[in-house]
């Protein structure tokens, strides 16, 4: 199937001949419906906090954050263009629908407002808010990042995504004076990135008495995968080469492998709000990290005494009843008829991985996937993020399971990726390759299979500890559509 110039560019990219072959593979097969059990939901795999439990995790974690390496990461690669999608309609093709007269009636509400004057020269007809915001020659928002767009608006100054997660790191990612941020980006947003930093750190760091430390990283090269034609075979352009496309937010697993912290916490670049609202997110952000270190330090227990060369009856016996009770792990049938040693060698399997705490919303009709315990492929069963498409709606019961989700995932995470030793986890061992994702796209007027590698809370974490933790709605307030902006959460107090 691979000619040596074909193998010369998959190796070019960083990748191997297996992993491709792996990816045809997929797409010949297809990904496995996962086998749902039942929603998560509280006390049944998800916790919801009492305000007393609230204040004392939030203290635990202002007295131990000063010993832990803390960062903030934020997925921060794409393009904005599906923000304006109905725009673009508008500008190119003159289809105008309500969402388009909205943008166009309450243009003033936008903070990007100001600057879209500016290069309209003051005009404000349909067209030219239209081409001053998406155009090249104007704003340019459609081909740039959400962490670059004008999101807030405070009195005559404007911030940007990007500015709100300073300042929600300055709150909560803040160890002795210091906050790491790292924001993924693509290769062609990076001097942007570093452009519109460097003019605001200095004014942030004296506002907040903090010195800011950024880090970026860019989607691997070796992460992409490879696009089949509707016959499995490879996608090849005109110059005879194969089609590698960027393979999701799964892809940026690699990149919170490479980061070294014993706390991180993770959030969509769009998921903020201004400064009047951010206090609920201030503190459930810190009660989940207080909740992590109180667990965390359960776990390392566990696993330091489950490393000795001669573990009791007892240590292993605890062990099992704390995995099935507090971590929602509950082993294979027949587990009781398991030898000692087998039982032994399945806790310290099952106690020493990435733990991760994960805020949920109620469910209020958003797409996108929800807490789920589900059966693991050893036969465990255990608690998971899962994705719609992950479901056979073709099956009754696997639908009904599906509709009962109360709660929903809105990426709000707070996580651990190393050992009791304080060695990093290789992440990539944890994740489930069987959850992928293949779509149908089309390039240069021809159809095409994609495929994407499990999401990075998905399937990507699937063999992690995990704890589900009932967070307030007002925590979640993406911006998917640019008259999302025009929503009250993100508009001035």
């Amino acid at each position: 199937m691979f000619s040596e110039k074909d193998k010369a560019q998959i190796e070019k990219r960083g990748s191997d001949i297996k992993t491709v072959e792996q990816q045809i593979e997929n797409f010949v097969n297809g990904f496995p419906f996962i086998k749902a059990r039942k929603a998560a939901t509280i006390d049944d795999g998800m916790i919801r906090l009492k305000e007393s439990e609230i204040d004392e995790l939030v203290a635990l974690f202002d007295k131990e954050s000063s010993r832990k390496k803390l960062l903030k990461f934020v997925p921060a690669s794409g393009a904005a263009s599906r923000m304006f999608k109905a725009l673009f309609a508008a500008k190119d093709e003159g289809k105008k629908d309500k969402s388009v007269e909205q943008y166009i009636n309450e243009i003033d509400k936008f903070a990007f407002a100001g600057s879209l004057m500016k290069v309209t020269q003051g005009k404000r007809d349909d067209q030219s808010l239209l081409n001053g915001l998406l155009n090249a020659d104007g704003l340019d928002y459609g081909s740039l990042p959400k962490g670059l767009l004008e999101f807030h608006q405070y009195g005559d100054q404007t911030r940007t995504a990007v500015e709100e997660h300073m300042v929600e790191g300055a709150a909560y990612a803040n160890r002795n004076g210091r906050v790491r941020l790292h924001f993924t980006v693509s290769p062609e947003h990076k001097s942007k990135f570093k452009s519109l930093i460097q003019g605001v750190k200095k004014a942030y760091e004296e506002k907040y008495g903090v010195q800011f430390i950024f880090s970026f990283s860019e989607q691997k090269k070796s992460t992409d995968t490879i696009a089949v034609n509707m016959d499995n075979t490879p996608f090849r352009l005109e110059d005879g080469s194969i089609l590698f496309r960027p393979a999701g937010h799964g892809a940026l697993l690699e990149n919170l492998n490479d980061q070294d912290a014993d706390v991180i916490f993770i959030k969509n670049v769009d998921n903020v709000v201004p400064d009047h609202l951010k206090d609920e997110t201030i503190k459930y952000k810190k009660a989940l990290a207080g909740l992590l270190m109180s667990y965390q330090k359960k776990v390392f227990n566990f696993a330091k005494r489950l490393d000795k060369p001669e573990v009791s009856d007892y240590t292993r016996q605890k062990a099992l009843s704390f995995l099935k009770n507090e971590l929602n792990v509950t082993p294979p049938k027949g587990f009781r008829n398991w030898s000692n040693e087998d039982k032994l060698a399945y806790a310290k399997a099952k106690i020493n991985r990435p733990i991760r705490v994960c805020g949920m919303v109620k469910n209020v009709g958003e797409p996108g996937g929800g807490p789920f315990w589900i059966e693991n492929g050893d036969g465990s069963f255990s608690t998971h993020i899962l994705e719609s498409a992950q479901f056979n709606f073709n099956n009754k019961r696997q639908s009904e399971i599906f509709n009962n989700a109360t709660h929903f995932n809105p990426v709000d995470l707070v996580v651990s990726t190393k050992n009791y030793k304080r060695e990093k986890f290789n992440l990539l061992d944890f994740r489930d390759p069987q959850t992928g994702f293949i779509t149908e796209k089309s390039m240069s007027g021809k159809t095409l299979k994609a495929q994407e590698l499990p999401g990075l809370w998905n399937g990507s974490m699937a063999d992690w500890n995990t704890l589900f933790v009932e967070v307030p709605l007002i925590t979640f307030n993406p911006v998917k559509t640019v008259n999302d902006l025009l929503r009250k959460e993100h508009q001035p107090a």
